[in-house]
């Protein structure tokens, strides 16, 4: 334990009261040359958030103070949360207790209230650090300045743009924008313009300040290239040494129709007793990309790659991601090897890793294996001729995995997501629900069973290793879901602690229920988020004890760390690299999650863009869907095709409605017509902007020729009052700038009389 944290642990114990420096001096026994060290130590934690200092000049911990540590998240309404690194629920923090903070800053606060619920409020003292250093937004130009409006309405004031920082862009671009001087008390935060993305109606702005507003990088570095084009094309006779050659064996992938970046392949076989031998082999992406190699160092700081709805950026160069790497038919391809073999009961017997060349015989996909285990047309049978019974035999090893893991108790959330068809303007043309079939269930299955088994594996090496992770949820808030179950008529079994099992259960008994979609979605928000880490705590979601992402590492960062330990562990190189990852797997894992949050909140966002733009196209239309969440100003409807919107309160015609929170129903206040989460309802399309991303849904009873001219009006309503109000601060700034200019004047006259 080294001298930091000593004092920390002091200054949190229980029985510690607040000291200022020279007690503090002398109850640690502190010489008096090492004083300027205990400062500069407690100067540091401040700094971090850990320690508080008194207006009186006394130290204690944070916690100890009734401080807590977290990150804002903005609400456009100008309230916002901060998430807690002290595993507490959110902290609600008003309008008026911002301090300077911005969205995404990290903060300390201060709990102010606990209510009944337990849940906290607070204000934020002091700013930590700033989560945002460049954004995206509108550039409004004024004589000799600019404001920055920012797209990500969570940020909740512009950024001033001086003279001269503007870059030459023209009223109403959108623009990045870096931050040079963060808010202050007084003062807006300051920024100078770094790239012109356009007009928002140009094409492909749109997406693209979105890819930009995430800090995604959509081109390489020339280095970065240069290293990619000197990787030779093809596998070459030395790189064949120390592995297994497996170019005979029936091999085989199965993606998607438009995948180019395949990682991985399949084989399958039994053995004479009959237990299957299932073969997992994952592109060797690590004996290409090597550790702290530019191409390395790229690959981190991308983390995965993002999947958009009009594009793909990979996270590494496209000769390597779509060529050498990627498993494509009829060509030697290095891999790493898992092969495991299972009883017809599902246990695993045995299983062996290591490194391999491959072939893979054919590039399958979902569509076509779906109807050769189902149909068994003669041209797909003759056409995979000699691959069939690999596939019938991969379909019984997958029932057989999938009931091994609903037997543990593993949660199968039914979540569909949204296939957006775009023209070549990048217009949507049809938004539907993405299917999944018995042929993306297989390859599940073996990619499942594949990174359980390499987990474990490593587990037990007692090795530095990135493990997938998903914690135990609170107990707050599966209370909560206990709670809004029993009012729908479910019961969900809680003891003293939740199983998996009990929520798998709950799901099995809601499948195929109108309301099965909206529970499901309630189940995954009371969960918590899985991401990576040093530490083996296991996967709550796949009631897994070990579990790790190694299937993918053309596409994710983490997969790439566990294959370079598993080969350093291979070769007898372990004891000697372990030192190498102990810290760099704890970094990998931290910033990996950190990217495939953003990439997950840049699909979402790109995907909202394109659906309130597809609907802009169906106003006045009706369509029938499900009531799916349920808040004081309304409710939101999802249809059939995964589009949401909003049924505002105000717009519901017969009655006056009110919050019923306990049961999350809107409730009419003298007809007592109730709204609930579940409820299949009528809507018509009022409103829908691109720009908000926000469609608004009204029920198709209340729906009148006059609705839509009522939409318009209001929004006019609330630009003019946007406008009125942006209006006010530029004159303010403008009369700023004009007595600064007078005082310059006024200095400059002075000074040519003393002369």
């Amino acid at each position: 334990m080294d001298r930091k944290e000593k004092v920390l642990r002091f200054l949190s114990e229980k029985s510690y009261m607040p000291l200022n420096f020279e007690e503090l001096c002398t109850v640690l026994d502190v010489p008096k040359e090492d004083h300027k060290e205990l400062d500069r130590i407690l100067n540091e934690l401040i700094e971090e958030g850990k320690v508080v200092k008194s207006k009186k000049g006394r130290y204690a911990s944070a916690e100890k103070m009734g401080y807590v540590t977290g990150v804002v998240v903005g609400n456009k309404k100008g309230f916002g949360f901060v998430i807690t690194e002290d595993d507490g629920d959110d902290i609600y923090i008003s309008e008026g207790n911002f301090y300077t903070a911005l969205h995404q800053d990290r903060v300390l606060v201060r709990i102010t209230n606990v209510g009944k619920d337990g849940r906290r409020e607070g204000e934020i003292v002091k700013v930590l650090s700033h989560g945002i250093t460049r954004l995206v937004g509108k550039y409004e130009k004024m004589d000799n300045y600019g404001f920055v409006v920012p797209d990500d309405s969570r940020i909740l004031t512009d950024i001033f743009i001086p003279q001269n920082q503007d870059l030459g862009a023209l009223n109403g671009q959108k623009v990045v924008v870096e931050i040079t001087k963060h808010k202050s008390l007084r003062h807006s935060p300051e920024g100078k313009i770094v790239e012109i993305l356009g007009f928002p109606n140009d094409f492909g702005v749109d997406i693209l300040s979105i890819i930009k507003g995430y800090g995604f990088e959509i081109e390489f570095s020339q280095q970065v290239l240069k290293e990619a084009k000197e990787v030779p094309g093809s596998v070459r006779e030395e790189d064949l040494l120390g592995r297994r050659d497996l170019r005979d064996e029936i091999i085989f992938t199965i993606d998607g129709e438009d995948t180019k970046d395949i990682d991985d392949a399949v084989s399958i076989t039994k053995d004479e007793v009959g237990n299957y031998i299932l073969g997992v082999h994952i592109a060797d992406v690590s004996h290409y990309v090597k550790h702290g190699s530019a191409l390395d160092r790229e690959a981190f700081k991308r983390g995965t790659s993002v999947y958009l709805v009009d594009r793909v950026i990979p996270m590494l160069p496209v000769n390597l991601s779509n060529g050498i790497c990627s498993l494509n038919e009829g060509v030697d391809r290095l891999a790493l090897s898992v092969r495991i073999t299972i009883t017809p009961e599902g246990e695993i017997l045995d299983h062996d890793i290591f490194k391999s060349v491959i072939r893979s015989r054919k590039k399958m996909t979902y569509e076509k294996v779906y109807k050769i285990l189902t149909q068994q047309p003669e041209d797909l049978m003759e056409e995979y001729k000699g691959l069939t019974d690999s596939l019938f035999m991969l379909r019984e090893l997958a029932i057989i995995l999938n009931k091994r893991r609903k037997a543990r108790g593993s949660i199968d959330f039914y979540i569909p997501e949204a296939k957006i068809i775009l023209d070549d303007e990048g217009v949507p043309v049809k938004v539907m629900k993405r299917e999944q079939n018995i042929a993306h269930n297989i390859i599940e299955e073996c990619m499942l069973i594949a990174n359980e088994t390499v987990a474990e594996h490593m587990f037990y090496m007692d090795a530095p290793f990135v493990y997938r992770i998903h914690e135990d949820p609170s107990p707050e808030k599966i209370a909560n879901l206990s709670e809004f179950l029993y009012n729908l008529g479910y019961k969900l079994k809680v003891g003293k602690k939740i199983r998996p099992r009990a929520i798998s259960d709950m799901l099995d008994e809601i499948k195929g229920l109108p309301e099965e979609r909206v529970i499901s979605t309630l189940a995954l928000r009371s969960m918590m988020k899985a991401k990576y880490s040093d530490k083996n705590l296991g996967h709550f979601g796949l009631a897994a004890k070990h579990y790790c992402h190694f299937t993918s590492p053309i596409r994710r960062y983490p997969d790439l760390v566990c294959h370079r330990i598993i080969k350093d562990m291979l070769e007898g190189r372990l004891d000697i690299s372990q030192e190498k990852y102990q810290t760099f797997v704890k970094d990998a894992a931290i910033h990996s999650s950190d990217r495939e949050q953003a990439a997950t909140d840049a699909e979402r966002d790109t995907n909202d863009l394109k659906k309130a733009e597809y609907m802009e196209n169906h106003i006045g239309e009706e369509f029938e869907g499900v009531i799916s969440s349920v808040t004081p100003f309304g409710f939101f409807v999802e249809l059939d095709n995964t589009i949401e919107g909003l049924v505002r309160i105000e717009n519901i015609e017969d009655d006056y409605y009110y919050y019923d929170e306990k049961n999350l129903a809107l409730v009419g206040e003298h007809k007592h017509r109730e709204f609930r989460i579940g409820d299949i309802v009528k809507v018509t399309v009022a409103a829908a902007s691109k720009e908000t991303r926000q469609i608004d849904f009204i029920l198709s009873e209340d729906f009148t020729e006059y609705t839509i001219g009522d939409f318009a009006r209001q929004k006019e309503k609330q630009e003019a009052k946007k406008a009125a109000a942006k209006k006010a601060i530029k004159e303010a700034v403008k009369k700023k700038e004009k007595k600064k200019e007078k005082k310059k004047q006024k200095a400059g006259a002075k000074g040519g009389r003393k002369k």
